[in-house]
């Protein structure tokens, strides 16, 4: 049994933040009810078309997931999220500011007639403060929260290359529901979660934020390589490809001048004496050890770190992590179905081998409406009047 078998989410959710959230929830067992708009469903639906025909952000979010489309700017469509919450024991929502509140569906308007219910509110600001009602898509809080200022060359700033605020909400959410489901059992009572976009980026901010404490310098930028250890970052080797190394402290910058570059004469050169001299003559030590890399492969240079016992990663491209040795070799992968066949997805980290996590299909729009409307109790004439009043 899954662990969150029986429980009941109705998600008013769109792009990648509440959908990250709610797919987890299914991984663990918890039945989701996605409802989307009735004229092409969730915005993601569009975005690209890469996976076979699909979108990416979309099959990423949205599997396990049951589909009924509603237009909630009618009457009948609010009226079909009430019938539904009247089992439901969480309430999603990442609407624009305040349309929740407007259709009816804040918690302050629901907790008195379902007092068992959790609603789980995401937006890019929080319930209020000035801002409020901005726009707050996955780039905009980049910059917003600082992360950009930190991120990329000396040249030039550089946003994370995949939605990183979106999954630190979508995560923020995800622990958040479940304490709240624990928390019922032991009181019996729903909550509120504000769940804030530029708050849960704050707090993966917290290291820059705390070394640039009571006004001190912020973290340079320094493209991928560490802001302030040195050696730690990329480095070209002889075959056109790149190794990532990582040191980080004296023992281990010892062992690489030996073992490594084969130069132990570095360990007392003054230029390169502490971590902080290294970084501040990053030029002279990085031609150092590029020229060591140059006359090697990139299979030789990491079999000599690995020897070694030193830090270090390929730079991999999509394709390499596809085709990963190491998530093949402990069974990551499983086939999803989706409307245009099986795809390949990944496994959710963690699961414990007591249970198999959900890896349901992928639901075309509106997939499950009739089914859905049909367990609530609706005939087959009144979801065929709905269907022809473009509510569903």
């Amino acid at each position: 049994m899954r662990p969150l078998e029986g429980i009941t989410v109705v998600a008013l959710e769109h792009v990648i933040a509440g959908p990250f959230c709610t797919r987890q929830l299914a991984d663990l067992g918890a039945r989701i009810i996605k409802i989307e708009r009735p004229a092409g469903g969730d915005p993601t639906r569009g975005y690209d078309d890469r996976v076979n025909g699909l979108a990416s952000h979309f099959v990423w979010t949205n599997r396990s997931k049951e589909s009924i489309t509603l237009d909630l700017k009618q009457e009948e469509g609010r009226e079909v999220v009430h019938d539904l919450l009247k089992d439901a024991d969480v309430l999603l929502q990442n609407l624009a500011p305040g349309a929740a509140d407007r259709m009816g569906f804040s918690y302050e308007k629901l907790k008195d007639k379902l007092p068992r219910l959790i609603c789980c509110d995401i937006s890019g600001y929080g319930a209020d403060g000035p801002y409020r009602d901005k726009k707050a898509y996955d780039l905009l809080i980049q910059a917003e929260s600082g992360l950009v200022s930190i991120t990329g060359s000396p040249d030039e700033p550089a946003k994370a290359g995949c939605s990183i605020v979106d999954i630190s909400a979508g995560m923020y959410a995800l622990s958040n529901i479940l304490a709240a489901i624990i928390q019922r059992g032991k009181t019996g009572k729903g909550c509120r979660i504000d769940i804030s976009m530029l708050e849960s980026m704050c707090e993966w901010m917290n290291f820059p934020l705390y070394y640039a404490y009571d006004d001190a310098p912020p973290p340079v930028r320094a493209g991928a390589s560490h802001a302030t250890i040195y050696p730690y970052g990329p480095f070209p080797v002889g075959d056109g490809n790149t190794v990532m190394l990582g040191l980080q402290n004296e023992r281990e910058w010892a062992i690489f001048c030996d073992q490594v570059l084969r130069k132990p004469e570095l360990t007392t050169d003054p230029r390169f004496s502490s971590n902080t001299k290294r970084s501040e003559s990053r030029k002279a030590l990085f031609d150092i050890i590029v020229d060591t890399f140059s006359t090697m492969t990139l299979a030789e240079v990491t079999d000599r770190l690995d020897a070694a016992k030193i830090g270090n990663a390929s730079m991999n491209t999509m394709k390499q992590v596809w085709d990963h040795a190491q998530l093949e070799s402990r069974n990551r992968w499983r086939m999803v179905d989706t409307p245009v066949g099986k795809i390949k997805s990944l496994l959710p980290p963690g699961i414990p081998e007591e249970f198999d996590p959900r890896m349901d299909p992928i639901p075309a729009a509106g997939e499950h409406s009739t089914a859905i409307l049909k367990e609530l109790g609706y005939g087959e004439n009144r979801i065929e009047e709905l269907r022809q009043k473009k509510v569903i």
